[in-house]
């Protein structure tokens, strides 16, 4: 399930994107500025961000410009009342990826978001990063800080699903059924030994952890 910010001052309105995007399948944390937005990302994970402009405390300019200096990558969708041109080009060069103008049409909205997260899955298929770690899928290599080292593909595979979505539980048998295909005769304890040999390789690792979920699985969560 992707995960969304928004960050809008405006109760009410916030309250009606939270419902809409709820009701289309994702997962949404609301704050009312850009500080407080920042305070979030600090402690979760979120796939895309929603930012109004006018907000108190830290206006959407100065958050967006923010996430983008501190290395953040994340699709952003800025929604404003404030619709000149000039309002427009500020908002993309502090690094938006899109623009609505208030009053918003919120099935547009939603098409638009799910047209932004489709796009950064199209970027990032082939690489991961997280934290200070970067997974290459095309060299199964991992780099972390001045060190680097390929992996086995099974033992790559299985942690480039599971840092692609840092926090998501998955079951032995998901795990098995995507690395080693439905038609694998092998068993879910293979599972098991891989993540073993993971957590051997990365115990130093600073950036991330793989966690057992005793009776369901396992997750990547970032350290």
């Amino acid at each position: 399930m992707f995960k969304i910010l928004i960050a809008e001052d405006d109760r009410e309105l916030r309250q009606l994107f939270e419902h809409v995007l709820v009701k289309h399948g994702y997962a949404v944390t609301g704050v009312s500025n850009g500080r407080e937005a920042l305070l979030a990302m600090e402690d979760n994970y979120f796939d895309l961000v929603i930012s109004d402009i006018m907000m108190p405390e830290m206006d959407g300019y100065e958050f967006v410009q923010s996430l983008r200096q501190s290395g953040h990558a994340l699709p952003i969708l800025m929604i404003t009342a404030r619709g000149s041109f000039d309002d427009m080009r500020q908002g993309f060069l502090s690094g938006t990826d899109d623009y609505m103008v208030k009053p918003v049409n919120v099935n547009e909205m939603v098409l638009r978001v799910g047209a932004l997260l489709r796009r950064a899955q199209m970027i990032n298929e082939r690489r991961q990063t997280i934290g200070s770690t970067v997974l290459e899928c095309d060299s199964l290599t991992v780099s972390t800080g001045s060190e680097s080292m390929v992996l086995p593909q099974k033992e790559f595979m299985l942690l480039y699903k599971m840092a692609s979505f840092p926090g998501k539980i998955f079951t032995r048998q998901q795990l098995m059924d995507e690395i080693w295909g439905y038609s694998s005769d092998s068993d879910t304890h293979t599972v098991d030994v891989h993540i073993g040999r993971l957590r051997d390789r990365f115990r130093d690792c600073k950036d991330f952890r793989i966690v057992t979920v005793r009776g369901v699985g396992y997750k990547v969560v970032k350290a």
